[in-house]
């Protein structure tokens, strides 16, 4: 079983930064693609960032494209997600998402970060 552990979150002044942890448990992420995602209140889940385990590629919602970077470090079973320039409406709960297998049918996620983003 792989557990997901976000952590990082907190209440930050429009314009800072927060840098957001996810380590994994159970299973080495290596062969793992990667993920964050984000709800706010009355909204669906979205996608933020993603890192393909087999390309390595990363991709990034165009919401968040040229502020935020992923990261991942293999060795300690961690990927991160630094946010820079932050926003109020960048205010959520941050999801971890971890991914296995040839078609990602082995879905995992994280309980969950808050960041709230003040004006």
């Amino acid at each position: 079983q792989v557990q997901l552990v976000e952590s990082g979150g907190g209440l930050v002044q429009a314009g800072g930064s927060l840098r957001l942890s996810c380590t994994a448990s159970g299973r080495t992420i290596s062969s793992a693609s990667m993920g964050w995602f984000r709800q706010a209140p009355g909204k669906e889940r979205e996608f933020v960032a993603t890192s393909s385990a087999t390309t390595g590629n990363t991709y990034y919602a165009d919401s968040v494209k040229g502020r935020f970077t992923f990261s991942r470090d293999n060795a300690k079973n961690t990927v991160y997600l630094q946010m820079n320039s932050l926003k109020p409406e960048d205010t959520a709960v941050y999801y971890c998402r971890a991914r296995f297998g040839a078609t990602g049918e082995y879905d995992y996620w994280g309980q969950g970060t808050q960041v709230t983003v003040s004006s």
